[in-house]
């Protein structure tokens, strides 16, 4: 592997040719995507991928990233390196939680390599609640071990009995980060509402499908804003169903997933 690509794992299918990539969210890893692969790996070739400093890619070194931090940019353009090394001239993509604005960010970059995209959980605004999050996360990160804010974070996103599975499992993927590594990535918060703003005034016109839990108290209302203001756009809920959709309701995650990437 080249010293600053990221680590990745491939499924191929030998009766397809399509693509399917999934990228995980803020410290998660592609772990994250194991109730998909059975199901996906049916229809598609799969890439998985662990983005920068999370699961085994951290233990990749990025000389930039120590001078300079990144961006939503840098993160999303590690994926198109690997897309690159493996020859995959487009897919289409499935993220969860702040891996959706990485896949929006490269159908702004790459538009001829994303074909689709299937956001779940996805982030498109932070509102009061979730900039109030992150503005006591940015107070307290400095002095508060940040394993004991990814707790406090984790159980405010996903409060319900239910979502135990998928809050321990985020609780779980977060340890392998370092400090330095957590507040890199805090950073990138501050990104997302003019990210989001920029994209909700231009439709990139890549098909697009949002699956969001009913449940998804923080994400589900601006979602709903961003899908109706594209005809691009599409968006299913999820009954009784909070933020890690693929996880909660795997099968009707991979049933509307599939299809959806199918007809496109």
């Amino acid at each position: 592997m080249a010293p600053s690509l990221l680590f990745h794992k491939t499924y191929i299918n030998p009766n397809s040719n399509d693509w399917v990539v999934f990228v995980h969210g803020a410290g998660g890893s592609s772990s994250i995507w194991f109730k998909q692969i059975k199901e996906y790996k049916k229809h598609f070739n799969l890439l998985l991928i662990d983005l920068r400093g999370h699961g085994r890619s951290s233990a990749v070194t990025f000389k930039e990233m120590w001078k300079n931090g990144y961006t939503f940019k840098d993160v999303s353009l590690d994926i198109l390196k690997v897309l690159d090394h493996l020859k995959i001239k487009g897919a289409h993509f499935v993220g969860i939680s702040l891996g959706t604005i990485l896949i929006q960010k490269l159908a702004e970059l790459a538009p001829d390599r994303v074909k689709s995209m299937v956001l779940g959980g996805a982030v498109t605004r932070f509102d009061f609640r979730s900039n109030s999050l992150v503005k006591i996360g940015g107070f307290f990160k400095h002095v508060m071990p940040y394993m004991w804010l990814y707790r406090l974070f984790a159980f405010i996103l996903m409060p319900q009995k239910g979502q135990a599975q998928s809050r321990n499992m985020f609780i779980k993927d977060a340890k392998k980060l370092c400090q330095k590594e957590f507040k890199r990535w805090f950073k990138l918060a501050s990104d997302v509402n003019p990210l989001m703003k920029f994209y909700q005034q231009h439709d990139i016109n890549t098909p697009t499908l949002y699956l969001m839990g009913e449940n998804d108290y923080m994400f589900l209302d601006p979602a709903k804003e961003m899908a109706a203001q594209h005809e691009s756009c599409q968006i299913l809920e999820l009954a009784d169903c909070g933020h890690v959709c693929n996880v909660e309701k795997s099968a009707e995650f991979n049933k509307h997933s599939i299809d959806f990437i199918k007809s496109n």
